[in-house]
């Protein structure tokens, strides 16, 4: 094998500008599908945080009045939903991936000595942060957790801009806030991309329950669906929503005064599709690039083939197998190959991951439409596989007619 690398080495050598122009081209063509990649990842991410609801397949819901009669009962009753029904829900709905019930009380003024603002007190779920675009800052502790919830803690957490209003420069987390009569101890500190006057307070959902709503009654509720691929599977999976829901709060499904619905699944679907036809361009045009690049590797194998005619000749002559022949310029195909498409491979990362540091560095990913302009590990894994193939390929071809020559009619070549 190490004469073999020796060989190779040698033809390359020897044919500098050859092997760098060939070379080129599979580096270009690989550079070029990482960097549209990456261009189209930022694109996407950029408008999913953007425009975080339009990107998401998610369900709000708020119950109003009926308006038809139902089961012996009279129009006019209000529509609300006990912790019962939402667990009878959710036992009908397995496509629901995440939810929450949404309890608000506004009023209270949020204080911490003299400093003081007004939030909304908004009381929900762990999965709310996945229903909405809400994150924790870097080092600003965590979202509303299970144990919060089971023990009905006075937790909670605030916006950065009420954190820094309230605590200056201080560190929020793990101090206490007060909401009008009340303390809670803050647990984390988040930022959203809706620029809110008056950003929420989020409180456990149970812990709400027993302070402020001892009846229990949910007029709101959000969820995140899953399995909805087509407008149709939407409308289905809508109106079973209401006539579960129907059923459980006691009003006609066909009532469209007793529950208001807002479903961005249409709009989920439909900016699928266009980042799905943008990413199709994109591979279309990359892999054109790439193959483009592999048929040049090809050809030039074909001109090296042809050249070398007369040694293959006498190699044949001097008893070397067709295998060791084919073996030797398909080695030298996926060496030229794997070498520069590997160089391209990491400047295109290596330019990829640079932009995005730059545009992290220069401001508040919140406010950028391209964001996080880089391609995963399973994509350059998948162009290395994609390149040892086209290797293989490329050297094939001409490998198979340089096991072919007949060692006199070489021999004569001129």
């Amino acid at each position: 094998m190490r004469n073999i690398f020796q060989e190779i080495w040698g033809v390359l050598r020897n044919n500098k500008l050859r092997t760098f122009l060939t070379g080129f081209s599979v580096a270009w063509g690989v550079f070029m599908l990482i960097l549209l990649l990456g261009a189209g990842n930022g694109l996407k991410n950029g408008v999913q945080s953007k425009f975080s609801w339009r990107a998401k397949n998610a369900i709000t819901l708020w119950a109003g009045r009926t308006s038809l009669p139902y089961k012996g009962m009279p129009k006019n009753k209000e529509v609300s939903f006990r912790p019962e029904d939402v667990s009878a829900f959710l036992k009908l709905h397995p496509e629901v991936s995440h939810f929450t019930a949404v309890l608000d009380r506004s009023g209270d003024t949020l204080s911490v000595g003299k400093e003081s603002v007004f939030n909304l007190i908004k009381a929900v779920s762990p999965d709310y942060p996945s229903i909405r675009n809400i994150q924790i800052i870097s080092g600003g502790g965590r979202f509303i957790n299970e144990a919060d919830m089971k023990m009905a803690r006075k937790v909670a957490v605030i916006h950065e801009r009420t954190a820094e209003i309230l605590f200056k420069s201080k560190s929020a987390v793990g101090r206490f806030v007060k909401a009008g009569k009340v303390m809670y101890k803050v647990v984390g500190v988040y930022t959203e991309d809706l620029m809110q006057t008056s950003p929420d307070i989020f409180i456990p959902l149970s812990t709400a329950g027993k302070i402020y709503f001892p009846d229990e009654k949910y007029k709101n509720l959000e969820m995140v669906v899953d399995g909805v691929n087509s407008m149709e599977e939407n409308e289905t999976f809508e109106q079973g929503l209401r006539e579960t829901l129907g059923n459980v709060g006691g009003f006609s499904p066909d009532d469209p005064n007793a529950m208001y619905i807002r479903n961005t699944i249409s709009d989920y679907l439909q900016t699928q599709g266009i980042f799905g036809g943008i990413q199709l361009f994109i591979w279309i045009i990359g892999i054109g690039t790439l193959i483009a690049g592999i048929v040049g590797v090809s050809n030039i194998m074909l001109i090296s083939v042809k050249e070398r005619t007369r040694e293959l000749g006498i190699r044949k002559a001097l008893g070397a197998t067709p295998l060791s022949i084919l073996k030797l310029v398909v080695i030298e195909s996926v060496f030229v190959t794997l070498f520069f498409g590997y160089l391209g491979m990491i400047a295109g990362i290596g330019l990829t991951e640079g932009v995005n540091a730059l545009l992290e560095s220069g401001g508040t990913k919140s406010d950028m439409i391209f964001q996080n302009p880089t391609v995963e590990l399973s994509i350059a894994l998948s162009a290395t596989l994609v390149l040892v193939l086209a290797g293989v390929l490329a050297g094939y071809f001409p490998a198979r007619k340089a096991v072919r020559v007949k060692p006199i009619e070489a021999l004569r070549n001129e």
